[in-house]
């Protein structure tokens, strides 16, 4: 075994009052683990911001990957799980996860060395939402910067079918969007500011070509163009590229996805379709020119989201490895 790095070593002084699972019907709250593993938000944290810097994509895929995690059973790490001869079709190989999620060789490398700090402590789910936080704070520049409520437990359900039915599709209108936001407890604030997420990564092809000609569309004339030079006219699993889905600053979490929204500079139609009515354009317009208040309103609306449908230790484990359950 090599030498443990330095940063390690020193969380490994801070578990000494690592404890097992919280208990029974608890409540999640910030500052969960400052008893039971210290340490654990310092190290998702150290391991999400080496993952960001050598590729900020990842972050983004984190991002979009605790927004579908709490959207399908709640924020319980079903979007983790792997497919076993008992479950051959769970969340991550649905249509709107495989291929496109990515991110979960980071979860599972801030999860192995939580579990050698604080071996049974630290669920999945929170990492999901830690992480989450995190990328935000470093692609965002540090003006992301939250406090995450924790004590989440993971679920053992995991349905292919389910992501089909929560996760809201590209090609969706505002009504819809609306309504699916709406079945999580979420509101029309909540749906405007977390599609700014679309400020960052980037998109297959075959997610909005759909609004390519010949098909009608409000797109930008100019970005039409550009995504006809970069997409085949009908992509398949074989050849179906990926275009960043902000052209002007496709590796920073910043603002500019709602003034590349006001120039139709977007390329899904459930973005375009935030500009169907007056009350969410309103809002649109107001991330896009109040300074600031696009990143403060997004780290309100992520708190609410990874509130989704908790489990508790009657429904809920703490898994040791985030691919599988304990039990299997």
């Amino acid at each position: 075994m090599g030498r443990v790095p330095i940063w390690i070593a020193c969380v490994l002084l801070l578990a000494a009052t690592c404890q097992g699972k919280g208990a029974p019907g608890h409540r999640v709250r910030v500052g969960y683990y400052n008893r039971k593993c210290p340490a654990a938000e310092i190290i998702v944290r150290s391991v999400v911001g080496k993952a960001v810097s050598r590729n900020p994509g990842l972050g983004a895929g984190i991002i979009r990957m605790a927004f579908h995690d709490c959207f399908v059973q709640g924020c319980d790490a079903s979007v983790l799980l792997d497919p076993t001869p008992a479950n051959p079709r769970p969340e991550k190989l649905g249509p709107p996860n495989f291929p496109s999620l990515r991110g979960f060789e980071v979860i599972d490398a801030a999860k192995a060395v939580l579990e050698r700090v604080c071996p049974g402590v630290v669920s999945c789910a929170d990492v999901i939402a830690f992480a989450a936080r995190d990328s935000a704070y470093f692609l965002s520049g540090y003006k992301i910067d939250y406090k995450m409520p924790a004590g989440r437990f993971d679920g053992s359900v995991s349905l292919e079918s389910e992501s089909l039915q929560f996760l809201p599709p590209p090609f969706f209108n505002l009504t819809q969007l609306v309504d699916s936001f709406k079945a999580k407890n979420m509101n029309e604030d909540d749906l405007v500011v977390l599609s700014g997420a679309h400020t960052i990564g980037v998109s297959h092809c075959s997610s909005f070509t759909d609004r390519l000609p010949a098909n009608p569309s409000d797109m930008n004339p100019g970005l039409t163009r550009l995504l006809q030079s970069k997409c085949p006219v009908s992509p398949n699993f074989t050849n179906d590229p990926t275009v960043v889905q902000d052209i002007v600053t496709p590796n920073r979490m910043d603002n500019k996805y709602y003034t590349n929204l006001l120039k139709r500079n977007v390329l899904f139609t459930s973005d375009a379709a935030l500009l169907t009515s007056g009350k969410t354009a309103l809002k649109v317009m107001e991330n896009a020119f109040k300074p600031g208040s696009w990143e403060k309103k997004f780290a309100k609306a992520m708190v609410k989201m990874a509130a989704i449908e908790l489990k508790t230790a009657a429904n809920g484990e703490i898994r040791r490895n985030c691919r599988v359950v304990n039990k299997y």
